[in-house]
């Protein structure tokens, strides 16, 4: 009897040791088939040498910080030393507790789990970043999952044999996936809470590891108390690791998650209409450099740093500025349009507008993918003229609407629009841009796409050429008569007399008042003087690219040219007659920090040193007593349109610009070390203010100008110049006229100029 208990003891003995080597002969025989690849491909030594892909480039201001980025993921890694502590505390204390012990495999826990399902996850850190970088999505397929898993382990093992454990935690909050354009851990700091991860709280670094059990389950934008309730667990967690306290952890758990969502699309965050602009460029320029081994770089996936001009100081003044003074100036145009019977077009025929809103209709991405999807005309005029739920702009937020597209598209055209762009004459550098009023709902830029009609700003061309040419000095004197360009002269068809817009003739004014109060006979007498041809080479050498045909009319301004063409060609006066073509760009960088191109400007000299400064000083009278003197301190009142007393006392070179019916009003100012030109208008000539008092360059972009400069000078840190431009050695030419003093010294008066002359 004893005898076979033995025996049946010795048999379980046996079967024992035969299911444990057996099992682990065949998990042998499994990291055996899966190294030869037996369960798909394994990646090679070079990839696990390099594991980083699909990284966002970066666009970096001058002041280093990240205006946006180009991706298809949102993903900029960073360094372990960017990491703070209590991150990857929570990180261990609640993702795998043994991290520090194991390479690669916790077997403990996967007996664990195993054996006692339910009791939490096997995959180490190691084996989920295996999973993300090489493996892939699990299957649900048995074997196929077997194969995975196995895939898993052994990759995991090769990680921990090639890499610190610092960084392959680093590189495992590089790669997950936040979800809401948060890939990475740098990208979910910036999303969530505006922050770079080092700034990021205990109860913040908390957040983010809960949603690492799965961000699309636990996604504060949509399920906020169950992303609280997770983010509890992870500080409970850190608790029982002894991370943090009983009393921390109770305090923690009873704040909310505090975020501060900043959104990182296309069309969200700072600079996105100079994003959009700079892309066109870097796509050109990824064709024209390419990489060692002749490929070509990808800027959404190679994660280049890309060092722009811009700085992120200037353009959030510059974005503030539009949003203060346009939101303030439509609610002006819409009370006026409750009177217009054709709102918010002036002087057209109804043919003339529908036709306005056909195209308008036909340029709109609706009607692009209607097109695409093979639709006939009938089928999109039914569906344009549908109502639908929608959600459209408004300066207090967008709205949700019923209403159909066709209605949306006249929605739209009663929006005025506006650009902003800041040059440092000396450097040539871009410092802010401002292409629209809101690039999700008007994608058109007003800086470098836009070309309108730029009005009195032309006319400092013509007075420069005839300076230039004759050696005229400001207190040059000529007749307030009008002055006539015969027939046939510079091949014009008709005899050409422009008239000045108050009507107004008699005695003698000197360049500087012709200047100041944008006399057009004056204009018109001076381009006469020198011809069109020479006003157009002038502005040619200066910066303007677009055609300019060297007709009389020039000198008023019946041209059509960029802010971006304008503002340059103004900054070459402030740079003492040398032209820097504008930078965007200062330097790119592979992700390695490689150096691929440095940007260096390019110069011409365009007038004597002497000329510019000329300029200059007619420029600085418009600031004194012509239509920029709003801008001046002894006003008593603010400005009736927004509110604001500017109170500037430095010297200021401008020029206001309005164009025909108030289509287009402009200010050109100039400060010794910043160019900064302002457009407003609406997409449409025909969509304009009635009158010239709220229609003229002064009250339409002046007052941007004026805020944006006012923030400028706030910020110590910028270093914006108050001094007066530099005046030259032996100044030949004399500016000292005998004046009358100026206006806004008379009794300390409130003059404000109800107009200014407008082109013809």
């Amino acid at each position: 009897m004893v005898k076979k208990k033995v025996t049946s003891f010795k048999k379980y003995i046996k079967w024992f040791w035969m299911i444990v080597l057996g099992g682990f002969s065949l998990l042998i025989l499994l990291f055996f088939l899966t190294s030869i690849d037996v369960f798909g491909a394994l990646p090679t030594f070079e990839e696990l040498e390099n594991p980083e892909n699909n990284l966002a480039t970066e666009i970096i201001s001058s002041d280093g910080k990240t205006l946006g980025k180009y991706a298809t993921e949102n993903r900029t890694p960073i360094k372990y030393k960017d990491l703070p502590e209590n991150l990857v505390k929570a990180l261990v204390a609640t993702e795998d507790e043994r991290f520090y012990e194991h390479s690669g495999i916790d077997f403990k826990g996967t007996a664990r789990a195993v054996l006692k399902p339910g009791s939490g996850g096997a995959s180490t850190l190691t084996q989920q970043l295996a999973k993300m970088l090489f493996t892939g999505k699990a299957s649900r397929n048995i074997f196929f999952r077997i194969g995975q898993k196995m895939k898993e382990w052994v990759v995991a093992i090769k990680l921990e044999s090639q890499y610190t454990k610092q960084e392959i935690l680093t590189m495992y909050l590089n790669k997950y996936d936040f979800l809401n354009q948060a890939v990475g851990i740098r990208s979910a700091a910036r999303i969530y809470f505006g922050k770079e991860p080092k700034e990021l709280d205990v109860q913040e670094s908390a957040m983010l590891v809960g949603m690492l059990k799965n961000s699309s389950y636990f996604n504060p934008l949509r399920r906020a108390e169950l992303v609280k309730q997770r983010r509890n667990v992870v500080l409970k967690q850190m608790n029982r690791s002894e991370f943090i306290t009983e009393q921390e952890k109770d305090s923690l758990q009873q704040l909310d998650l505090g975020l501060d969502i900043h959104k990182e699309g296309h069309s969200d965050g700072s600079a996105t209409y100079f994003r959009t602009y700079l892309q066109k460029y870097l796509r050109k320029w990824v064709q024209e450099n390419p990489k060692p081994n002749g490929e070509q770089y990808n800027i959404f996936r190679d994660g280049l740093k890309i060092y722009v001009t811009i700085d992120s100081r200037m353009q959030k003044y510059a974005e503030e500025a539009i949003t203060e003074h346009v939101s303030n100036l439509q609610s002006y145009f819409f009370k006026e349009q409750k009177r217009n019977k054709t709102a918010p077009f002036y002087d057209l025929e109804k043919d003339q507008i529908k036709g306005i809103l056909e195209r308008a209709k036909k340029n709109s991405d609706r009607y692009k993918r209607l097109k695409i999807a093979g639709k006939s005309k009938k089928e999109i005029d039914e569906i344009f003229n549908k109502k639908t739920k929608m959600s459209v702009f408004s300066w207090k937020g967008n709205i949700d609407t019923i209403m159909s597209p066709l209605d949306s598209v006249r929605y739209y055209k009663y929006f005025l629009r506006s650009g902003l762009l800041s040059i440092e004459p000396q450097s040539g550098h871009i410092k802010a841009w401002v292409g629209g009023v809101d690039n999700k709902h008007f994608k058109y830029d007003a800086v470098a796409q836009q070309k309108r009609q730029v009005g009195s700003t032309f006319k400092p061309f013509v007075y420069a050429t005839a300076i230039n040419q004759l050696k005229l000095s400001p207190c040059e004197e000529f007749p307030n008569i009008p002055y006539t360009i015969p027939k046939g002269k510079y091949g014009i068809p008709e005899a050409w007399t422009p008239k000045n817009s108050d009507d107004k003739y008699g005695g003698m004014l000197t360049l500087k008042d012709g200047l100041a109060g944008s006399v057009n006979t004056m204009s018109a007498r001076l381009v006469d003087m020198v011809s069109p041809e020479n006003v157009v080479r002038l502005a040619k050498s200066a910066g303007i690219e677009s055609e300019i045909q060297a007709n009389p009319s020039i000198a008023l301004g019946a041209v059509d040219l960029s802010l971006l063409e304008m503002v340059s060609a103004y900054a070459t006066f402030a740079n003492k007659g040398l032209r820097v073509a504008p930078m965007i760009l200062t330097r790119i960088e592979d992700k390695n920090g490689t150096v691929l191109e440095e940007f260096i400007p390019e110069t011409k000299e365009v007038l004597s040193e002497e000329i510019a400064y000329v300029v200059l000083d007619l420029l600085k009278g418009v600031t004194l007593s012509g239509s920029g003197v709003r801008l001046r301190l002894p006003w008593k009142k603010p400005d009736y349109v927004t509110g604001h007393p500017y109170k500037f006392t430095n010297p200021i070179a401008g020029k206001t610009g309005t164009t025909q019916n108030q289509s287009d009003g402009w200010f050109m100012g100039i400060v010794p070390n910043l160019a900064t030109g302002v457009w407003t208008g609406g997409e449409d000539r025909a969509t304009h203010f009635a009158g010239i008092a709220k229609g003229q360059g002064a009250t339409m972009s002046l007052p941007s100008w004026a805020l944006y400069m006012q923030k400028c000078y706030a910020d110590k840190t910028l270093n914006i110049s108050l001094e007066d431009f530099e005046k030259p050695e032996n100044l030949s030419i004399n500016i000292n006229c005998d004046e009358k003093p100026d206006k806004i010294n008379e009794d300390n008066k409130d003059v404000i100029p109800e107009e200014e002359d407008t082109d013809f």
